[in-house]
């Protein structure tokens, strides 16, 4: 059966996709939970609508992510931490501890959850952290961890 999505689904597809579905997953799941509707043909341009308002809206995330981009990539955030001896942290630096430093330093809000840490920052120095604020735009972040 021909539907066409209203949400955004994880394996499925996007809001304003018509997508091939089993009969069974159509009528049981999507359709009455509100996430998808029949594709008829007045359907097909309201989802023609909901393609170009899709691409219109990441379009502009996309510009504003890189716009953040080009602002944080040159800085350095300073972490101040509790350092024993031999330069190692007691406990770590975690996402959200970037996250608070980036906004009080840059005044630029990162959501935690887009900011990925490859190994545990656990000694006292510059890190270099990744965040992902589109599917299209990563850019790293420097971290200098410092004694408190």
């Amino acid at each position: 059966m021909k539907v066409i999505l209203r949400d955004d689904m994880q394996d499925l597809g996007k809001r304003g996709d018509i997508v091939d579905v089993a009969d069974g997953y159509a009528r049981n799941y999507l359709l009455p939970k509100g996430k998808a509707m029949v594709a008829t043909p007045g359907a097909v341009e309201q989802a023609a609508k909901m393609r170009r308002a899709r691409d219109l809206r990441d379009a502009s995330d996309r510009e504003a992510a890189t716009t953040v981009a080009s602002t944080l990539v040159p800085m350095v955030f300073t972490i101040e931490a509790r350092v024993g001896s031999e330069g190692k942290l007691f406990g770590s630096v975690t996402a959200a501890d970037i996250a608070d430093a980036v906004e009080a330093q840059s005044s630029v809000a990162i959501d935690r959850r887009k900011i990925e840490i490859g190994d545990q920052i656990k000694t006292a120095g510059q890190h270099v952290v990744t965040a992902s604020l589109h599917p299209e735009v990563s850019f790293p972040i420097t971290v200098e961890v410092v004694a408190s």
